[in-house]
């Protein structure tokens, strides 16, 4: 059977690192967002804003590290292997750009399907602006449906995880899961 591919996404700042974080605590194999690192890495070579500044420069980055990570087996059996966003997230977002995804990344999709996608609705009480997260929430709202809209025309069914405490939240995800099987 193998291991199970599973995309927890959403728009910025709607808790899907903290739902990595609590689902690895609980001892899930987990794959982290790189775009942060990516960021950080851009500002200190100078670049403010690597994906605002060279929008397919930063896609192609995460698209090489989204498809490593999908790669990735972990040493040890799991069930379940998550993801923080998931290759479809980059064409999302260059779509929110109204930019035209390059050919490659397409084939990157094509190529590596995951086998469920949750997606964390856009919940003000919880959204932070900081140095990486620059979006105003009305801008996560938005890049929020253009991630929902990727996905579903991708083909995948996309379960929505309600709001709610953290472990609320991950028993929501891993009975879903329980039911898919």
């Amino acid at each position: 059977m193998g291991v199970k591919k599973i995309v927890i996404t959403g728009g910025p700042g709607s808790g899907k690192t903290a739902l990595i974080e609590y689902l690895t605590e609980l001892g899930h194999y987990c794959m982290p967002e790189i775009s942060r690192e990516l960021i950080i890495k851009a500002q200190q070579e100078g670049i403010d804003q690597l994906f605002l500044t060279d929008p397919l420069k930063f896609s192609d980055l995460l698209v090489e590290g989204r498809t490593a990570q999908f790669k990735h087996m972990p040493a040890v059996a799991h069930d379940y292997q998550f993801y923080d966003r998931g290759l479809p997230d980059v064409v999302a977002y260059m779509s929110f750009l109204e930019l035209t995804s390059p050919d490659h990344f397409l084939m990157a999709l094509e190529a590596h399907q995951y086998d469920a996608v949750f997606i964390l609705p856009p919940w003000p009480e919880i959204y932070v602006q900081d140095n990486e997260r620059y979006e105003p929430f009305e801008t996560a709202t938005r890049l929020h449906k253009h991630i929902q809209d990727c996905y579903q025309d991708l083909g995948y069914q996309v379960i929505s995880v309600p709001v709610g405490p953290l472990k609320d939240r991950a028993d929501f995800l891993l009975n879903t899961l329980t039911q898919l099987q």
